[in-house]
């Protein structure tokens, strides 16, 4: 094989957020563990098959990839039909991807070309290609994206190589659980019921031939948090919540500020919403930036605090969001964690454009009753009613609720969100001696880890019979990454154990 002359820039990583493919995006098989190789090119008209192959053999020569692992050819919809890509890709036995040149001018490139911009709209096709080319994959888009091989260009055509991680948005704590497995991955309080609480629970169940009446319920959750009732509904948990949104409001385009609870995405994107994901990252601690929020969108979501990352959004910051023809939707699940609720925004004085998503399944141990609410713009809670069956929230459920909801159940709760607090502390500090990286300033039941000499963590520690969440699949992370619930320190002496004789292994 002819060698030609060639250009290598150097390898970067990069966290970007995927935006949606062309429309002319053939299907793939998507898998849902392995990352996947995409390669961007960009070329010049009559560029010939020979050049490009061999400027792809190059660039996978350079990260040591064999090209049977490229899932996809990825380049700028004025190349969709150039001969030597569409060849190139047809030899692979991979799909040829066409980006509109706007798509790819909106993701950040670290090899920007000017020439480039000034010819297609785009300061890098072959990069941007490669980092935005997740074909077919609307139920796993990237979590993760890495660009492995940096622009390498011949004469007449350019490439890139990137590796995306898959994120499965289906997947949830309560799937890592198994037989034999010590729970660290369920952010769901282990305390046992109150008794008023298991009281007015099991007084439901000996009603069960009555249809529910979610009135008292509601009067309660109005009560708790100063609203008229027309600004709440209550729903059978969080993620119900978020199908309610996704399909009551008229169908637009959404933002959601990850890594974050996926759930809201799956809700969205199962109602037609069109969803962009923005990124946070852990060098600024995860923080806000509100200009990094497309302004078109009229749906934006966010976790406060958020799960994952345990970082809490100061009301300002979320008040910010608010535009015109916007709703902005606050995931307050955990908030009840955080002694004081001192950034909730459930008793805010105006909530017009505003929705605050509510749950009492973590700190009160209801995960298997379903009990949640939202709080909120008036419009936006009728919509959301508007689609909901009848019914939808147990008896059982509203009582837990009611009771919870009640004055009575304050000190409770406060005592139980101070505890949060202190076990949470206690853990990050035993994390930090033993040298992870971890958000010492965050809050909520859970803790978001990794550690430098422990890329394999997840599988670690569930050999010796610690289940941690993976967080892979929480757009944003990769596979370092793993999510610990908090617990009270006598619990938590397994799991430190677990670590330290992976400390000794080395």
């Amino acid at each position: 094989m002819n060698r030609l002359p060639v250009n290598r820039l150097p390898m970067n990583r990069l966290p970007v957020s995927p935006r949606p493919v062309s429309s002319r995006a053939p299907a793939v098989a998507a898998p849902t563990d392995e990352p996947v190789l995409i390669v961007g090119m960009g070329a010049v008209f009559g560029v010939s098959t020979e050049e490009v192959r061999t400027l792809l053999d190059l660039a996978l020569d350079q990260v040591g990839i064999e090209a049977s692992t490229v899932a996809a050819i990825a380049t700028v919809d004025s190349k969709a039909r150039e001969p030597a890509l569409v060849e190139l890709a047809a030899s692979l036995g991979v799909p040829l991807v066409a980006h509109p040149a706007a798509a790819l001018a909106g993701v950040a490139v670290p090899h920007p070309s000017a020439v480039v911009e000034a010819a297609v709209a785009t300061p890098s096709v072959a990069e941007a290609a490669a980092l935005l080319g997740v074909p077919g994959w609307p139920a796993h888009p990237a979590a993760a994206v890495e660009l492995l091989a940096g622009k390498t260009a011949s004469p007449r055509a350019t490439v890139a190589i990137a590796r995306h991680w898959l994120a499965d948005l289906h997947h949830h704590g309560d799937a890592e659980l198994g037989t034999g497995l010590l729970d660290f991955a369920v952010n769901v309080s282990t305390e046992p019921l109150p008794d008023w609480l298991g009281e007015a629970i099991t007084a439901a169940c000996g009603q069960l031939g009555r249809y529910p009446d979610a009135r008292p319920a509601i009067a309660a959750a109005a009560a708790r948090h100063r609203r008229p009732a027309e600004e709440v509904l209550l729903t059978s948990g969080a993620a119900e919540a978020f199908t309610l949104l996704a399909q009551g409001l008229p169908v637009g385009r959404a933002a959601i500020l990850y890594p974050q609870f996926t759930e809201p995405e799956v809700a969205l994107r199962a109602a037609g919403w069109r969803v962009e994901r923005v990124l946070t990252g852990p060098d600024d601690g995860w923080a806000l930036h509100t200009d990094r929020i497309p302004d078109p969108v009229s749906l934006v979501v966010v976790g406060n605090p958020t799960n994952p990352t345990g970082v809490l959004h100061s009301k300002q910051a979320l008040l910010a969001l608010r535009r015109p023809g916007r709703l902005v939707v606050v995931d307050e699940a955990f908030a009840d964690s955080v002694a004081g609720e001192p950034e909730s925004l459930a008793e805010h004085d105006d909530l017009t454009g505003l929705v605050v998503v509510r749950s009492l399944t973590k700190t009160w141990g209801l995960a298997g009753l379903r009990i949640g609410y939202l709080l909120g713009d008036a419009g936006a809670i009728a919509a959301a009613a508007a689609v909901q069956p009848h019914w939808s929230v147990s008896g059982p459920a509203l009582a837990a609720a009611e009771a919870c909801l009640a004055d009575a159940a304050q000190p409770e709760a406060q005592r139980r969100a101070a505890a949060v607090t202190a076990h949470r502390q206690a853990l990050v500090a035993a994390l930090v001696q033993r040298g992870f990286e971890v958000s010492a300033d965050g809050v909520g039941p859970f803790v978001l880890v990794r550690h430098t000499r422990r890329p394999n963590l997840h599988a670690e520690l569930r050999e010796l019979g610690i289940a941690v969440r993976r967080a892979d699949t929480f757009p944003g992370l990769g596979p370092a990454w793993v999510r610990i619930a908090v617990r009270e320190p006598a619990a938590t002496e397994p799991l430190l154990a677990a670590l330290d004789l992976l400390a000794g292994r080395r």
